[in-house]
């Protein structure tokens, strides 16, 4: 894991009978793991199966290809995603999520929701 792990002073936080045992804090390590402006669309994407680099390209307009390169590189060094490369020309490579990224699917579901309420509080005032 790439991630540095920074020792804290938990003293303030409201969870710090919880977490003072741990070098980082656990919400401060999950942002530093899914924080970037594509990841968390890139997980959503995964979600359902793998898919190839052009894929999420497609999925993804608005992303250079340099900062989706970028954002699957840390994604899959911090072992939330996966790279398959087949031994084929053209060259194949697809990406999906390993089983600790998986471990975010209820995150991802649960932010999707609350999307879904935001919207309809937003509608219902209107």
């Amino acid at each position: 894991m790439k991630i540095q792990l920074e020792v804290q002073d938990h003293s303030q936080c409201h969870m710090n009978e919880r977490c003072s045992k741990y070098e980082m804090c656990p919400i401060t390590l999950v942002h530093k793991l899914i924080s970037g402006k594509w990841k968390i669309l890139i997980l959503w994407y995964l979600m359902p199966s793998p898919l190839r680099f052009s894929d999420l390209r497609r999925k993804l307009p608005d992303v250079t290809q340099k900062m989706l390169t970028q954002q699957l590189r840390s994604l899959e060094s911090d072992k939330l995603i996966y790279r398959k490369v087949y031994p084929v020309v053209p060259p194949k490579v697809e990406y999906g999520l390993t089983e600790s990224g998986k471990g975010l699917i209820p995150v991802l579901e649960t932010m999707y929701s609350y999307g879904i309420d935001y919207l309809e509080d937003l509608n219902s005032d209107k």
